[in-house]
């Protein structure tokens, strides 16, 4: 692709000139890395044997846009089992192959207030209070069409897979491991069976939700899978659609009201994403329409869920605004609407404009442009942001750590935009030439005595 001002100059390829711009998003991932590292709170789970043998400093975040990239920071990339990180994917296959009313035949949708491994049974009918406990979990697995448990796990693998956008496996120490200590799993499946609540046999469907909570994942897998719930069930890296959209819609809803478990109620007040924990300490959060988060942390607090994945989503929705009952101010969606580059008299100009009201998504496609239509150090970033009606407080702070970087790399950097829009944010200084016309900031940009 080539970056021109019309009728100025030769077009420059982007390939050869493309210059290195700081990435907001992973510098704040970096930075809850190293803060929230330090974090000694919590154990690791030892309930299951092999899960003891985790290391509690481990500590790995990845988030994936609706775009399809991918950022991270720390252990992204280390292998750990999924556990009940499971259980919102199972839920979305079984409600694919059955539809919502008759999975709520077998398994409700209110919240326990309890542990995950209550016994949550409604009186009379032996039916789990929802799919995100593991009596749920199990009844939830085992709705799964298929003509034995040995297809049935295939088909929750092959699921799985196709969230995580690549082919998982077993790690087959733990599922050994969970089978070895799973009586309290198999009292569960035994009630719901004498209740009516689980036609299939207690040992098989036991069997494939242990296998099922065995699969190799990691946090860069979770934020693929996580971002794809947040898509409507569209994988936005490998462009597959996994669920529908009112399967994606209804699994969300469940995670928001009961995937934290006794916790879930602090966690929708402060954090306020639909998310779900795992004992192995994976974690996953999904901001619907913007990115979907994964977290990798062993040691757990008191509701099973990982301590820094707590800390860490807290943080980033206070930063980027994620509340779902955040009042949005969106009149319409912003685009990016040119990105430019072109060379005159010897000087690397980059041009971007933008229309519309800047929110997450919106901001990462206009920091994505003005990463491509950078040119080398030292030249000139004129962006015309006159259009744009308005921008949310973390968008604003990534878009003027982007623009800090490109001054500190010796950029002269001149934004048009309507009196008051953007704020420094975070206590950094103004960097850039302001100006309300877009005329003004390209006769700025073509002034010879502003020197470079």
């Amino acid at each position: 692709m080539l970056f021109k001002r019309p009728g100025v100059g030769d077009p420059l390829p982007v390939d050869s000139v493309t210059a290195h711009v700081i990435d907001p998003v992973t510098e704040a991932l970096t930075d809850l890395h190293r803060r929230l590292g330090a974090l000694r709170d919590g154990e690791v789970a030892d309930y299951i044997p092999q899960l003891a043998l985790a290391d509690p400093d481990d500590f790995g975040l990845a988030l994936v846009s609706m775009a399809g990239r991918r950022y991270q920071a720390g252990q992204a990339d280390t292998a750990f089992t999924i556990q009940s990180v499971s259980k919102p994917f199972v839920y979305a296959l079984a409600l694919t192959d059955l539809g919502a009313q008759e999975v709520l035949r077998y398994v409700g949708a209110e919240p326990s207030g309890e542990s995950f491994n209550a016994i949550s049974l409604k009186p009379g009918t032996g039916r789990p209070a929802n799919p995100m406990i593991n009596a749920g979990a199990i009844a939830t697995s085992a709705l799964v069409r298929a003509a034995g448990p040995g297809e049935r796990f295939e088909r929750i693998l092959a699921c799985l897979s196709a969230f995580a956008g690549r082919s998982l496996d077993v790690d087959e120490d733990v599922y050994a491991s969970e089978a070895a200590t799973g009586d309290r799993n198999r009292a569960l499946a035994y009630l719901m069976r004498a209740a009516g609540s689980l036609e299939a046999d207690v040992d098989e469907a036991t069997d494939v939700y242990f296998r099922q909570c065995s699969v190799r994942v990691t946090a860069a897998d979770l934020a693929v899978m996580a971002a794809t719930l947040a898509n409507g069930g569209l994988n936005p890296v490998t462009g597959r659609q996994v669920v529908t959209e009112p399967t994606a819609t209804r699994t969300l809803s469940v995670m928001a009201t009961c995937g934290m478990y006794e916790g879930a109620g602090e966690w929708l007040m402060n954090v306020g994403l639909p998310a779900k924990g795992g004992v192995a300490g994976g974690l996953i959060a999904a901001s619907p329409a913007r990115f979907g988060v994964g977290v990798y942390s062993p040691p757990l607090n008191s509701a099973g869920n990982p301590v820094r994945a707590v800390a860490a989503m807290t943080e980033m929705s206070e930063r980027f605004g994620l509340h779902l009952m955040h009042r949005a101010a969106l009149p319409h969606v912003a685009t990016v609407t040119a990105a430019e580059r072109w060379e005159r008299d010897g000087r690397s100009v980059g041009f971007v404009s933008a229309q519309g009201t800047l929110e997450f998504t919106e901001t990462e496609a206009l920091l994505n442009a003005i990463r491509e239509a950078t040119p080398p150090a030292p030249g000139r970033v004129v962006l015309d942001l006159t259009a744009v009606t308005g921008i949310s407080s973390g968008p604003a702070v990534m878009l003027a750590a982007v623009l800090a970087d490109l001054h500190g790399q010796g950029h002269r950097v001149a934004v048009a935009a309507q009196q008051a829009l953007l704020q420094a944010g975070e206590g950094r200084p103004r960097t850039w030439e302001a100006f309300t016309t877009r005329e003004d900031a390209l006769a700025w940009c073509e002034d010879r005595s502003q020197g470079a």
